[in-house]
């Protein structure tokens, strides 16, 4: 899609990551940023940073999409396959950093992988 210009807009968001430092939902970046942009220009940002490798995005077990910070990644090769964790006591959710290695399936190409682990944090457990 093109680099992505550092407009105001697109700062905002980024610092959004930057000052959390973890994964955030769309639906809760919209609350947040509302006072500053409309949802559409949330998503629309959010696609392009996540199309850019900046961003990468997983399904929640709420079934709402979730945004975290890319470690490395670009905009042709997503290299942060790794799992998730949402707790279902106060609902942090949170990047894992460990590696976890699809095995091939005969007659198929795997593109991407979703992993969410679903339990209790340290706080809450």
């Amino acid at each position: 899609m093109g680099v992505v210009r550092k407009t105001k807009s697109v700062m905002t968001v980024l610092n959004t990551f930057e000052q959390t430092g973890k994964a955030v939902s769309a639906v809760a970046l919209v609350e947040h940023l509302q006072d500053s942009m409309n949802k559409t220009t949330v998503y629309r940002i959010l696609d392009r940073l996540e199309d850019q490798g900046t961003l990468h995005s997983f399904m929640g077990k709420d079934g709402l999409k979730w945004y975290a910070k890319c470690d490395g990644c670009s905009s042709t090769h997503h290299i942060d396959s790794h799992p998730h964790f949402q707790c279902r006591g106060c609902g942090k959710t949170e990047c894992l950093s460990m590696d976890v290695t699809i095995p091939p399936i005969p007659k198929h190409k795997v593109d991407f992988a979703e992993l969410l682990l679903i339990g209790l944090c340290e706080t809450c457990s």
